[in-house]
């Protein structure tokens, strides 16, 4: 982590952050060759990453903090600190005015380049910051890499040629398809579709939850751009009458990055989809999700029960899989152990045991669980249950004292019961496994830089004093939007956060669950123990300025109120 990790752990065990035997432990449970005794320290959630960062700084005589590469003003830092200048001295510029500018390090060590730096911007006042690599990484990356220059290069490319398969030789066509997946990862795309139409060659990407159309390549490039993504994801090339599905793993602007590709002939050629698996989002906490502060102490309390199940349910692509790894992340530490049993492993997370589903050997959920259960685990996550036979082993897991995370997929929080009943899972073992189930669904923030307030219309008021009706929430006598701008590319949104449904099992609702009771009943019971529903979390949301109320309608449009 740093370049003399024994004068930062005795600096760490002086400050009281580090004991002695925490540091015999830690270094007696390395794994890696490379990993340090201050690694495993930080690995195993001993210490965090900003005390030992806050610590370095402090000794440096330097501020630590953390930067937000969107919030920086590219134009005005890229200015005074040019591209050459950066990757020569190692920094990052954070803010920059006509008399000085602000620079973040990575490396402390590197704080003599400021000296130096000072000499070339002469008449400036040159301050540095330390801050945490990745952000450092992530800053340079976007406020100097282009779509026209960026590279990407692909781990394991033996074999690839820059001719695309015979159909092209231009290594134009090269250049490109890395500018099509570099434009996604810069404008912080979700997923990347290749769409080959009648007479053009779509391309399109879903930004926030919402697809946005962008610059076509010419339609008579489309066989060999497809070709490379072929290529690329190791596909068949040769093969485009049945689906295919691929990965690609990439390093952009010095950031790994796994790709998800799928492929699907249609009527006018191959239709391509990349799945964009960004690691960074892993370090979203249970904070970052959106939940309100009640809502949050209630899930906390969930997830560090000892036993039981507990579910997060909704539709594909709201945010299930974020959930449940900002879950994990919270409850990992040295001494619990964790597996989880997921299709696919979408991120690799440190400390966690993760098994990869994988069909062709028989190795399915239910099989996986079975065997992980003997590995005597503390904590065990599904990464979905798709079958009575896996939702028992889940439930019955649970009652010989495992937590147990999962997803379904249900519109609602309640109708989780129903649907776990409805696969065959017999309801005494519902009812005594389960102890909560989450719906949540994902909408646009409203963007910070454009964000404004206006006056609600009548048909808006009338709207939010229906959702308001039988709970506590008050109607606002002025709302927010955004009025669109460079950063959220004129939509007024940026980002998504979550809204969140918490149905408990209490008692009552045990006993209803051994009786069948329909979703209906459970909801009611829910409802008269405070269950905010998806639309009243949401409407919460709005009057915070969070999002608007046109997001919270389009994402719960026909859920129960």
């Amino acid at each position: 982590m740093t370049s003399n990790d024994e004068y930062v752990i005795q600096l760490l065990t002086e400050r009281g952050y580090l004991t002695p035997e925490q540091v015999e432990t830690a270094a007696n449970s390395m794994k890696a060759e490379n990993e340090t005794t201050l690694d495993a320290l930080v690995a195993g959630g001993t210490i965090g990453q900003d005390e030992v960062l806050g610590t370095i700084a402090d000794q440096f005589g330097l501020k630590y903090c953390h930067i937000d590469a969107d919030a920086i003003d590219a134009a005005s830092v890229t200015k005074v600190i040019t591209p050459e200048i950066a990757k020569k001295y190692g920094v990052v510029p954070i803010v920059a005015d006509d008399d000085s500018v602000t620079v973040a390090l990575s490396d402390p060590m590197g704080y003599d380049a400021i000296d130096s730096l000072r000499f070339v911007l002469v008449g400036k006042d040159v301050q540095a910051v330390l801050c945490p690599l990745d952000e450092v990484k992530s800053a340079m990356a976007k406020l100097y890499m282009t779509a026209d220059e960026a590279e990407v290069s692909t781990r394991d490319e033996e074999g690839l040629s820059d001719a695309t398969a015979g159909e092209s030789d231009d290594n134009a066509v090269i250049k490109l398809a890395n500018m099509i997946i570099t434009t996604a990862i810069k404008m912080k795309a979700s997923d990347i579709h290749i769409e080959p139409m009648e007479k053009e060659f779509r391309i399109r990407y879903r930004i926030d939850g919402a697809l946005r159309k962008m610059d076509s390549p010419p339609k008579r490039l489309q066989g060999a751009i497809i070709s490379r993504f072929k290529i690329m994801s190791k596909m068949k090339i040769s093969e485009k009458r049945v689906p295919q599905d691929g990965r690609i793993q990439i390093s952009v602007g010095g950031k790994d990055l796994d790709l998800r590709v799928s492929s699907v002939p249609t009527n006018h050629g191959e239709s391509i989809v990349m799945r964009i698996l960004d690691k960074s989002n892993l370090s979203l906490g249970l904070p970052q999700l959106g939940f309100l502060s009640d809502d949050q102490t209630t899930f906390e309390r969930l997830i560090k029960l000892p036993d039981g199940v507990v579910l997060v349910t909704g539709p594909t692509g709201s945010g299930k899989t974020t959930t449940l790894y900002a879950c994990l992340g919270q409850i990992n530490t040295p001494d619990k152990k964790i597996i989880t049993v997921e299709d696919p492993v979408e991120y690799q997370m440190s400390g966690i045991n993760q098994v990869q589903v994988n069909k062709d050997v028989g190795l399915d959920f239910s099989a996986a669980l079975r065997s992980i259960l003997r590995q005597a685990p503390n904590i065990v996550m599904i990464g979905e249950i798709r079958d009575a036979e896996t939702a028992d082993i889940a439930m019955e897991a649970a009652l010989t004292g495992h937590l147990v995370f999962s997803t379904l997929h249900t519109n609602d929080a309640p109708s989780a019961v129903t649907r776990l009943l409805d696969i065959g899972v017999k309801p005494f073992l519902v009812a005594s496994a389960l102890r909560a189930a989450m719906a949540q669904r994902l909408v646009r923030a409203i963007c910070e830089k454009c964000k404004e307030a206006y006056t609600p219309s009548e048909r808006e008021i009338k709207m939010l004093t229906g959702l308001a009706s039988g709970t506590s929430a008050q109607v606002p006598d002025h709302m927010y939007h955004g009025a669109g701008c460079d950063k959220c590319g004129k939509t007024g949104y940026k980002g998504r956060k979550g809204i969140f449904e918490i149905f408990k099992v209490d008692d009552t609702i045990q006993r209803l669950i051994f009786d069948h009771a329909p979703a209906t009943l459970l909801r009611q019971r829910a409802r008269e123990m405070g269950m905010r529903t998806l639309r009243e979390d949401g409407m919460l949301k709005v009057a915070s300025g969070m999002t608007t109320l046109a997001e919270v309608l389009r994402v719960t449009m026909g859920d129960a109120d």
